[in-house]
């Protein structure tokens, strides 16, 4: 193999990309309608109208556009859309990672409580809540909250369509300095010239 052949192999370098939040990934970590509605009647907390969450952000966002339009050419309120989508996006998904977070703790500390022969586990004293129970309580409403952003994000990942026509999908960008220093490339930059 000549010393050409092995240098344009090195060159070419993958450049990663830095992956958006996707509505898959939301679905995947926030409680739906019916999970939703099951958590509020086992914990006695208020059941959300998940529709009417989705719809009025839906509205709240087409609405906005709509004032824009005038402002604003086509690329620009595209633009502008993504990064409003992306954020609602970015909120539920954050959410939806620590309700998931949230539900491990109360996991553990429910088998924790559940050893007979663990003394620091038991419940509290008469009329007090154990740990394990309000982290359970902490878990269920974590659950409300990334619900309910799922559905805001939903209601403006509709409203992206509808406003621009085309199917939302996050914006990727590429990674910059990949694992590499200002300091670090500056070192090999010095290196190769003194052969």
């Amino acid at each position: 193999m000549t010393k050409n052949a092995a240098n344009s192999r090195t060159s070419a370098r993958v450049v990663p990309l830095r992956k958006g939040t996707t509505l898959e990934m939301i679905r995947l970590a926030c409680p739906d309608a019916g999970q939703s509605a099951l958590i509020s009647e086992s914990f006695g907390l208020t059941v959300l109208d998940s529709d009417g969450i989705r719809d009025l952000h839906e509205k709240l966002i087409i609405e906005t556009a709509s004032a824009l339009d005038e402002g604003l050419g086509e690329r620009a309120m595209q633009i502008h859309m993504q990064r409003i989508v992306g954020s609602f996006a970015g909120s539920a998904y954050g959410a939806g990672q620590f309700y998931s977070r949230a539900v491990t703790e109360a996991r553990d500390a429910t088998a924790k409580a559940a050893c007979d022969d663990r003394d620091e586990d038991v419940g509290g004293p008469v009329g007090f809540d154990g740990a394990a129970q309000r982290k359970r309580e902490f878990a269920a409403d974590m659950a409300l909250q990334a619900h309910a952003l799922r559905m805001a994000a939903e209601g403006a990942i509709a409203a992206y369509e509808h406003v621009v026509g085309e199917k939302w999908k996050p914006f990727e960008r590429a990674v910059e300095n990949p694992g590499q220093t200002v300091d670090r490339k500056a070192a090999e930059l010095q290196m190769s010239t003194l052969g």
